[in-house]
């Protein structure tokens, strides 16, 4: 039903932004995660992950997590945009859904990046921007909700606040 798409058009300054948790990499940079575990280093798909009761090859293989049961979950209309974090990670995946009047601010101190993505920083030497354009960094999907509802969806979600709508041109500004 066309009239209940959830398409980001009712966004606004003052709405804020949920994150729900990702539970690995959810097909996000596959090429530069084996560059860094396996050519940098050295690592092989039984090796464990370093800091991790799982071997690298369990890490690579887990199963993208299903947020649509937990979605479906929250009466219709108070979620005013959703976006799932895939490839181009939080950088290229929320400006989809923003309105060009409209700047999500995320606060990447507000949650715990999984191990994994610390690992993959640290011996890959990625630059903290990057890291967030190719991977989740920890949330795999995005909610846009009034203010008002935030504790409420939260709750719904089991989701945690990680930014703000503001002002701008349709862009992502991360606070580190």
């Amino acid at each position: 039903d066309r009239t209940k798409i959830i398409d980001g058009s009712k966004i606004k300054p003052g709405d804020v932004v949920l994150g729900l948790a990702s539970n690995g990499l959810h097909t996000n940079g596959y090429s530069l995660a084996r560059k860094i575990l396996f050519d940098k280093m050295r690592l092989k798909p039984a090796s464990p992950l370093p800091g991790s009761p799982s071997p690298v090859g369990e890490e690579l293989l887990r199963a993208h997590k299903n947020y649509q049961p937990l979605l479906a979950r929250v009466p219709a209309g108070i979620i005013k945009g959703l976006a799932h974090i895939t490839g181009g990670g939080l950088i290229d995946n929320l400006p989809r859904i923003l309105p060009s009047n409209c700047d999500a601010v995320i606060e990447t101190k507000s949650w715990r990046v999984p191990g994994i993505f610390q690992i993959l920083q640290r011996n890959g030497n990625v630059d903290a921007q990057e890291m967030y354009q190719v991977f989740n960094m920890g949330m795999g999907m995005v909610a846009i909700v009034a203010e008002r509802n935030a504790r409420r969806v939260i709750s719904i979600l089991r989701g945690k606040l990680i930014g703000r709508i503001e002002h701008g041109t349709g862009k992502v500004q991360l606070k580190f």
